[in-house]
């Protein structure tokens, strides 16, 4: 039971968004800065602002930024949502005023990647947790619920902009390495993801369907599902068995299913997300 509540807690979740701002802060502050890096979304706009003008600090250009964002949140979002997201925006902007020393890499390609895996990483961590980085994710998802924007295509044609007016001030090689950056940044938020939550799906066809459910049910202690199906060869019905496993019990599966039927067929297929019954909880926005 423990186990279950835990990614549901209060404690878990700011652990999330504070590891994962620290991160990030650092890939910004550290790297970011010191290379004269654009990031995407809003604190890319930060960014640009503080390059073009030399006022204040990214940071706190982020916090007002982030003002509208929040006021928007709080009328179309849910408040827990908007709170995880609220801890996520000021924990970044805090660490970015705090941070003061540079990671040093000459080369400015290698400086992309880096920062990008970085980044990405600490933004995977904070997606988590049940909030957000906060900025533009906020008004991505309003769009995505109000007007069936897709945030993809959102955050797409956002940084499509920002990094056009970014060619006009900026030279051209350090924006090119900064999408760079940021393409690998979007790879790195994808794993991070799928590192925590990734399933296998295994459907098995046998002779033998329920012998296999019960030792699934009874030795890996998950559940297993039944699904009809008809041979198109022979027209014969079967029983497919549909089980969703992680890759640890994997092995264990395949040696239950092959030593009740030698003639079993085991298809796998990897999983992005699986969420409801005893998987993850999905973020209400």
């Amino acid at each position: 039971m423990i186990k279950r509540l835990l990614p549901y807690s209060i404690l878990w979740n700011s652990s999330l968004i504070l590891a994962g701002s620290f991160i990030q802060a650092i890939g910004f502050k550290a790297l970011g800065e010191t290379q004269g890096f654009v990031p995407g979304g809003l604190f890319g706009t930060a960014t640009l602002i503080h390059y073009n003008t030399g006022l204040w600090n990214t940071g706190f250009f982020y916090l007002l930024l982030n003002i509208p964002m929040f006021i928007l949140g709080y009328i179309y979002l849910s408040r827990r949502f908007l709170g995880y997201s609220l801890l996520a925006m000021l924990s970044l902007s805090l660490f970015f005023m705090l941070i003061n020393f540079e990671i040093e890499i000459h080369n400015q390609l290698y400086a992309a990647v880096v920062f990008g895996v970085i980044v990405g990483s600490g933004i995977g961590v904070v997606l988590r947790s049940l909030g957000s980085n906060g900025g533009l994710d906020i008004g991505a998802v309003i769009l995505f619920q109000k007007f069936n924007i897709g945030m993809g295509k959102f955050f797409f044609v956002y940084n499509c902009l920002l990094y056009s007016a970014s060619f006009i001030t900026l030279d051209n090689d350090l924006v090119i390495a900064s999408m760079i950056a940021m393409f690998i940044a979007s790879v790195s938020i994808d794993y991070c993801l799928s590192l925590f939550n990734q399933r296998k799906l295994a459907l098995i066809i046998s002779e033998k369907p329920q012998q296999i459910a019960d030792q699934v049910m009874s030795h890996l202690k998950i559940g297993a599902t039944m699904l009809p199906g008809v041979g198109a060869y022979k027209r014969v019905e079967k029983t497919v068995l549909m089980v969703v496993i992680n890759n640890i019990q994997l092995k264990r599966l395949e040696e239950i299913v092959f030593t009740h039927d030698p003639y079993s067929l085991f298809i796998v297929e990897n999983t992005f997300n699986v969420l409801g019954s005893t998987f993850s909880k999905r973020k209400i926005y």
